[in-house]
């Protein structure tokens, strides 16, 4: 006879040295990141870092009311999906969140995939309304047509789209109310990246250069910023030139990054005077080499770095540095995640 030997497993947990962050389970996402919107509704909320329009934290909540509004009268009911083919904008942050309001589900793809990718996206996910830009409209355009899907554009509109405009300008008077519980689905993220946590407060600006249409981006910048009331300076794509103009005008505090962004800014043809504006300016990167790492903290000895770890899965963040939390020891490197700082 043959013996089966059972061997019990073992669990391992880790457990942060922080405390846990209480997030109340009866508020929807809209709630709960506008919790205590009062305390800064006049203050910066979203920087446009192409026009250098600036939206505050009432008006940013308003116009997602309106937005709601907006895609109740086009049609989209609750638990449905729009999808959001665009690149960094403010027409992002109110679109997602305006979803959010409806009771609705935002999934977002990157405009520069090809017409396939899109559809394969937005087939899987029974996306009922895209809002994207004119210049990506012909890339869904068949697909709408095949699949009755509504096409936004939030510049211009092509024949056979509708502008935001009819999103952003509608009555919020006219939303019905949502029950909307919290097993309610209110983001679908296709993209995988790399992570990060920014933790900001009311004086903080954020960069937000990275991709919403990446987890990292959509959650641990636009809606942990969103969140703790920090001004979130918004670029459609990373170009060195105007990334630096915009940190000298607007003194950021906190620039979540990944490598690709990294190497760059060490060239020795860029001062460490146009990047570095304020000596407690904190630089968030997925996971570095040690050499890079030690060439970042040489070319800024006055920043604070650390490193995260995450997925897409995991919403995103898995662990990070503790470099944020408490005083850092700049003698003692940054670490590997999961290791006291």
């Amino acid at each position: 006879m043959e013996t089966k030997v059972t061997k019990q497993q073992e669990e391992t947990i880790f457990r942060s040295k922080l405390p846990d962050i209480y997030i109340p389970k009866h508020l929807p996402l809209h709630s709960y990141i506008f919790e205590n919107i009062s305390n800064h509704s006049s203050r910066p909320c979203l920087i446009n870092g192409v026009t250098g329009d600036v939206y505050t934290y009432a008006e940013v909540e308003l116009t997602a009311r309106r937005v709601a509004s907006g895609l109740n009268k086009l049609g989209v009911k609750q638990g449905e999906v729009i999808m959001l083919l665009l690149h960094n904008s403010p027409q992002f942050v109110l679109s997602f969140l305006g979803a959010s309001y409806r009771g609705a589900i935002a999934t977002a793809a990157n405009p520069f995939f090809t017409p396939a990718e899109i559809a394969k996206q937005a087939k899987a996910s029974n996306s009922k309304l895209i809002i994207t830009q004119a210049a990506y409209a012909d890339k869904v355009k068949d697909l709408a047509s095949d699949h009755g899907i509504k096409i936004l554009c939030i510049d211009s509109a092509p024949d056979g789209c509708l502008h935001f405009s009819g999103l952003s300008e509608a009555n919020e008077i006219d939303m019905p109310d949502v029950d909307i519980s919290p097993e309610d689905v209110v983001a679908l993220p296709y993209s995988s990246g790399t992570t990060g946590l920014p933790k900001g407060v009311i004086e903080d600006v954020i960069l937000c250069v990275l991709p919403m249409f990446h987890i990292y981006a959509l959650n641990s910048i636009m809606l942990c910023g969103l969140r703790v009331g920090a001004a979130i300076l918004i670029m459609p794509k990373f170009d060195i030139g105007a990334l630096l103009q915009l940190i000298q005008k607007y003194k950021i505090t906190i620039a979540p990054i990944v490598p690709p962004i990294v190497c760059p800014s060490l060239s020795p043809r860029i001062p460490i005077s146009m990047i570095v504006v304020d000596k407690d300016a904190q630089v968030r990167s997925s996971t570095l080499g040690k050499e890079l790492e030690d060439s970042v903290r040489a070319k800024f000895p006055q920043a604070t770095l650390g490193q995260g770890y995450g997925m897409t899965e995991a919403g995103p963040v898995l662990a990070m540095c503790l470099a944020f939390a408490k005083p850092f020891d700049k003698t003692r490197g940054l670490r590997d995640c999961g290791q006291e700082c």
